[in-house]
């Protein structure tokens, strides 16, 4: 997952994180060189669902997707709504792209992803105001050390972009397994509770994976070491 390459966490600059990893297989190659010219976000203009489906649609926008889970499981569950999922690792790419034409026969292949390989922030500037209905940041970069704070996609200046793109009553959801980022994360919300109502009532609420949100690759990994994950669900306020 990428990361704030900036000084002052209040300024936008660009995402940096891994460009590759190991070796395509011939079948994520192929995706690469198909599927993802066929269903990337197209590299200019407005980012809308009319743009990118062709009508207007309930929009969701995933920030650092991973190997795509999450983002296939939401739009297996929504097949009318539309979802962006940018990511700038060629390897969470391919196995996006897997997801997305159906696990090659063994499910129906999934026509509301559209994908951009690369920095987030290049999409999120794009989209409208108030387009969004969902925005999603799942298992980032912790960036554990204090003096890499400023480095977490979860800091004042993207989180104000967020909620510039997200509709009133539309969702942020958060979740990671790292508990310095969780005690920065929430320290960064409350600064933003005039745009962001956190939906708590107590801690089970924020312990156990709400209802429809699908678990990642990252997710699971967090588990097998025995991590505790936290889930995080914050809703839009009406502007003033």
């Amino acid at each position: 997952m990428s990361a704030l390459k900036s000084g002052d966490p209040t300024t936008l600059n660009r995402l940096y994180g891994r460009a590759k990893g190991k070796a395509l297989r011939a079948g994520q190659q192929d995706l690469i060189e198909t599927l993802l010219p066929q269903i990337s976000v197209p590299a200019d203009g407005p980012v809308t669902a009319l743009s990118l489906f062709g009508e207007d649609r309930p929009l969701h926008f995933e920030i650092g997707f991973g190997g795509g889970e999450h983002m296939a499981g939401r739009a297996d569950m929504l097949p009318n709504h539309g979802f962006i999922g940018a990511e700038p690792f060629i390897n969470g790419v391919a196995q996006a792209l897997v997801h997305a034409s159906g696990d090659h026969g063994q499910n129906p292949p999934l026509p509301n992803i559209r994908i951009h390989h690369g920095d987030a922030l290049e999409v999120l500037q794009r989209i409208p105001d108030g387009e969004l209905s969902f925005a999603y940041l799942l298992h980032p970069d912790p960036w554990p050390k204090a003096r890499h704070a400023k480095r977490r996609m979860m800091n004042d200046g993207p989180v104000d972009l967020i909620a510039s793109k997200i509709k009133p009553g539309g969702e942020f959801r958060f979740g990671t397994d790292h508990p310095i980022y969780v005690a920065h994360a929430l320290m960064v919300m409350r600064r933003h509770r005039h745009q962001f109502e956190w939906l708590v009532d107590d801690c089970e609420t924020f312990q156990k994976r709400p209802a429809g949100w699908p678990e990642t690759r990252y997710e699971a990994k967090a588990r097998r070491l025995g991590h505790e994950v936290w889930y995080f669900r914050f809703r839009r306020k009406a502007d003033a």
